[in-house]
């Protein structure tokens, strides 16, 4: 059996733009199975979206920095080229972080919808962590880490634009950095290199993320049984 994820099958559900709001979606859909993405701003998160989920999903502000809301999709797999008989899973595309011509206000309001969105969501949810493989590893991306510890959260990083590294002192420099990520940032379970523009390293992600979709199924499955055992 081969499942993948169905073109073009994410549709968007809503925006959420405050802890409030979040939690009152939360409260209509408890216990929830899906991916979260995260990164910084110009990182090519929108890129990455469009190209595992189909073209024209990830939602895009025009002036970078500024999507300050939770957008929430739902979408399918298909089993062997055809509809699948499971049910639908989550893709939550959260706002850049890192951005400097935000106000206060807005950095404020990012924080708090964070925290709130960290502290509530189900473990169900596995977070993709994306960063630019030419600037791997920023302040900005530290910070985010440092945020990320105070959360229990299962998470994988993705390296996007491949691509742009033109010299093998250049991918060296990424590999060398592997080591030390992997022991500061331990909640991560695996790295990953891709191009949303090439193509190149999306399956192996693809593969990730519905493996973690059927993982979390049969996690789900045994529950039930147990729940109903007792």
């Amino acid at each position: 059996m081969s499942y993948k994820i169905k073109p073009h099958s994410a549709s968007f559900k809503m925006g959420i733009s405050s802890p409030a709001q979040f939690d009152e979606w939360l409260t209509a859909h408890p216990d929830i199975i899906g991916i979260s993405m995260v990164g910084r701003s110009n990182v090519g998160k929108s890129s990455i979206i469009n190209s595992l989920f189909g073209s024209k999903t990830a939602r895009v502000s025009k002036t970078p920095g500024r999507t300050r809301e939770i957008n929430i999709f739902e979408f399918e797999l298909s089993l062997n080229g055809k509809k699948s008989e499971l049910p639908p899973f989550y893709l939550i595309d959260l706002p850049g972080y890192g951005f400097a011509e935000v106000s206060k206000d807005m950095q404020k309001n990012w924080d708090e919808l964070m925290g709130y969105f960290f502290a509530h969501l189900s473990p169900g949810m596995m977070l993709v962590n994306i960063q630019d493989a030419r600037h791997p590893n920023q302040d900005a991306d530290k910070q985010f880490h440092k945020f990320l510890k105070n959360y229990t959260r299962n998470a994988i990083l993705l390296f996007n634009k491949m691509d742009k590294l033109k010299t093998q002192k250049e991918r060296a420099v990424l590999d060398k950095l592997k080591p030390s990520l992997s022991k500061e940032y331990k909640w991560i379970r695996q790295m990953y290199f891709a191009s949303a523009e090439s193509k190149k390293g999306l399956p192996q992600v693809e593969d990730a993320i519905i493996a973690h979709l059927l993982e979390e199924l049969e996690i789900r499955k045994t529950d039930r049984v147990e729940d109903i055992v007792d």
